[in-house]
């Protein structure tokens, strides 16, 4: 027989579920603006019918609903789109790096403009054209001295500034190797607290949300891969429950290292251990020579993310020994170009004769620092700077009055090519076409390589905003949506508390009226 107060039991279970609705969507309505915060929805499910099933049932024309209860209280998430945005946060990190690294590098190149070093260069051997026709004047031989000082400036500033842009670089490289290590503790300890709540039947939506925000992050300065693990003993975990997160590092293919590396290694029996990420440099060239994660050190950095890229901008020591990287790369070409002209420029002036001189100048134009690199320590003679008339502009015994031949082969440099000049050592090997035209393509080329780390930053941005905004479609709060459950739990709400005014109408009727006829 079905009991007298079923009905009013329904009811009040009707009003409790309700009630925890509301108090859901006021949740969302409250976090609607909250960082990282994923909507969440009670999972409303019916309640065992009235009798169970089975031979000793009492014998009723059939089950009867017994109501409705909050299953669980789940937030909304697709894991996929998790993972596409975190491929792009990647992108973003690296081109990021690079693009900003570049850019900087443009500023302190300053080209195309009038303070540019290919403009300063055009000074100097409008100078020396100046000399030619007027090799006796001390005017034309100030000017030469003069530019020649430009050019050393330009040099010293362009590789100092290079060199101080890449220091800070490197101090980047430390911050964000830092930062890593710090979010992979984070997570750690966000497994651990979920690891203590999941076993008992409860969904820590709150702590869930929180570890996707530290790995956002962490996708953006490494590539990696999440894997949900739900260990075997695990209690009265809940179906919804999302488990303890395995973070993989990935090549930038998408590929796994072998064997694979784990950042937050988590597998069937629980938590494992945690990988620290460190930095080392070569102690020679000061250069990075390795990327040690946990017990592995790897020196390919094909991890992609924002420390791949300030890495490949400040420099590493490759595997045959060499050294790579777009700042690196930069002030061995300025290097090379700068050692092999000053070279060129020296042999060819000391074979010349100063004014007034009987024998040849046997005097450098340009001087470089020994031990330091040509473009950081390149200067003019002082002794030329002082005394203008010691430039070797004759080539005849004596610098004879009008000798300009020395003066035209010093010059005619501007169209001379690397690859005929007299004095070549190993670097020059690498130089191609004449001073002007090797600086031109070193210019053009950065501009390209910027270029493309903006176009590919840009395209890498709106691919994660789309994304990002597909993701917000399904997790973040719409307070339209939010209005229309707040009203649609509010009616259920007063539905059920007049269903339980009837049954409290129908219960006094059979408690104080029933048997009362007659009397």
């Amino acid at each position: 027989m079905i009991s007298t107060f079923m009905g009013l039991e329904t009811a009040k279970r009707g009003l409790s579920t309700s009630q925890g609705a509301l108090y859901t969507t006021g949740n969302n309505v409250a976090n609607a603006n909250t960082l990282g915060y994923s909507r969440q929805r009670v999972n409303l499910v019916q309640t065992s019918g009235f009798p169970t099933v089975g031979m000793n049932s009492p014998r009723v024309a059939g089950q009867i609903g017994t109501g409705v209860a909050a299953e669980t209280v789940q937030r909304i998430r697709d894991s996929f789109l998790d993972a596409q945005y975190r491929t792009q946060s990647n992108k973003i990190g690296y081109y990021g790096a690079m693009s900003e690294s570049l850019t900087k590098m443009e500023g302190v190149m300053n080209e195309p403009t009038d303070s540019g070093l290919a403009a300063t260069m055009e000074k100097f051997w409008n100078s020396l054209q100046g000399l030619t026709a007027n090799t006796e004047n001390s005017g034309a031989r100030e000017v030469v001295a003069s530019t020649g000082v430009m050019v050393a400036d330009t040099l010293n500033y362009y590789y100092n500034s290079l060199t101080s842009v890449q220091t800070d670089i490197g101090n980047q490289i430390n911050v964000k190797a830092n930062e890593i290590n710090t979010l992979i503790s984070s997570i750690d300890q966000l497994n651990q607290q979920i690891s203590k709540v999941e076993p008992h039947g409860y969904i820590p939506n709150d702590l869930y949300d929180k570890r996707d925000v530290l790995v956002d992050n962490l996708s953006q300065l490494v590539s990696i891969k999440v894997q949900n693990v739900i260990p075997t003993d695990y209690g009265r975990a809940s179906d919804v429950a999302t488990g303890l997160y395995n973070i993989e590092l990935m090549q930038e293919d998408g590929s796994s290292y072998k064997p694979p590396i784990n950042l937050v290694s988590v597998n069937q029996t629980g938590m494992v251990a945690t990988s620290k990420v460190e930095v080392s440099y070569d102690k020679t060239t000061g250069m990075v020579d390795g990327v040690k994660v946990g017990s592995k050190t790897l020196t390919d950095y094909k991890f992609s993310g924002e420390l791949s890229g300030l890495i490949n901008s400040f420099g590493y020591k490759k595997a045959d020994g060499t050294i790579g990287g777009a700042y690196p790369d930069m002030l061995k070409k300025l290097d090379n170009m700068t050692a092999a002209f000053v070279n060129e420029f020296n042999a060819i002036h000391k074979q010349g004769y100063a004014l007034g001189e009987g024998s040849n100048s046997a005097l450098n134009f340009f001087e470089i620092e020994p031990g330091k690199s040509a473009a950081q320590s390149i200067k003019v003679n002082s002794e030329i700077i002082k005394d203008p008339s010691k430039i070797a502009a004759g080539g005849k015994s004596g610098g004879a009055s009008g000798d300009n031949e020395n003066a035209k082969l010093l010059a005619d440099l501007k169209k001379k090519a690397f690859s005929e000049y007299s004095t070549k050592d190993q670097n020059s090997k690498e130089l191609t076409g004449s001073f002007d035209t090797y600086y031109a393509g070193i210019i053009g080329k950065l501009g390209v390589d910027s270029q493309s780390a903006q176009k590919n930053l840009s395209n890498s941005v709106v691919l994660a905003t789309s994304v990002n905004q597909n993701r917000d479609s399904v997790s973040s709060v719409s307070l339209d949506e939010e209005m229309t459950d707040m009203i649609k739990f509010q009616q259920a709400y007063n539905a059920s508390a007049r269903m339980m005014t009837m049954m409290d109408e129908m219960l006094d009727k059979i408690i104080n009226g029933m048997g009362t006829v007659g009397r």
